[in-house]
């Protein structure tokens, strides 16, 4: 195992149990305590984690806390991956999408290179930059301008004015928390307004979110559960959460991490139904 699935997997970890301890990682991963304590030590660094004598907890976030692109990219790898892939066949050729910022959204984004006459819009620089760098002719990237936040979105007047301009077929939006009475949320106000913007513009809202977003509250509401007309997720995603989930959203579609998407994991259309 490399380092950087090492880490991923420890910070999974942590999240589940609300810390651990560098004996249990020692038997877990088969290394030297050494190599967990630097490991533990660069999550650390990265503000992932809160070390402590012994091994390592969760840091306790507010609803403003906004961790960076980078940080964010980190986590839950595999889940991210296993709804990139079931969002991706939501996509046809030919149509216009927006793609709001985001380390899931960005991981969406190559899985969709391949996509022919792709319209884009988005207010990730990362997601842009995806598209840039393959170079086909036959899709169009728009990037709004605005002001940069922590997690490499562009916001503000100038990305609102030129979002509230567009007709789209269809809005894959990225969140940092969900919950039944707060909706879809971020903790950056200024996203936020953005992102609602994005929601206006979409004849249809795509969300894409891991199991750790559930009962994870930002200080901001970006759309109700019941504006969805899809929630991708993982299969990590507790019982009781896909049960309200799947009352709310339009589609709850629930992608098995590590493996190929498979559509007998989406809760029954009429369940999900409005």
């Amino acid at each position: 195992m490399l380092a950087q699935q090492r880490q991923s997997a420890i910070l999974d970890l942590v999240r589940r149990h609300g810390g651990v301890r560098v004996s249990d990682l020692v038997r877990e991963f088969n290394v030297s305590d050494m190599t967990i304590r630097r490991d533990l030590e660069s999550l650390a660094q990265r503000g992932l984690l809160a070390k402590v004598h012994g091994g390592a907890t969760t840091l306790a976030p507010g609803s403003t806390d906004e961790p960076g692109f980078a940080a964010k990219s980190m986590r839950q790898q595999a889940e991210k991956e296993a709804i990139a892939r079931r969002a991706a066949e939501l996509v046809s050729p030919g149509t216009a999408i927006a793609m709001s910022a985001g380390t899931t959204t960005w991981t969406l984004a190559h899985q969709l290179l391949d996509v022919p006459s792709l319209t884009v819009v988005t207010n990730s620089v990362p997601v842009a930059e995806v598209f840039y760098h393959n170079g086909r002719t036959d899709q169009t990237v728009v990037l709004t301008g605005g002001i940069r936040t922590p997690s490499d979105a562009l916001v503000g007047p100038f990305a609102e004015t030129a979002i509230r301009s567009l007709n789209l077929d269809q809005l894959f939006l990225g969140v940092h928390g969900i919950n039944e009475r707060s909706g879809f949320t971020t903790p950056n106000l200024m996203e936020a307004e953005t992102d609602r913007a994005l929601v206006a513009a979409a004849r249809r809202l795509v969300v894409l979110a891991d199991h750790t977003k559930w009962e994870t509250v930002g200080i901001s509401t970006i759309a109700r559960l019941d504006e969805a007309d899809a929630l991708v997720t993982d299969d990590g995603l507790p019982d009781e959460a896909q049960q309200i989930l799947g009352g709310l959203v339009g589609d709850l579609l629930v992608a098995p991490a590590g493996g190929t998407p498979d559509t007998d994991n989406d809760v029954d259309a009429g369940q999900a139904s409005r």
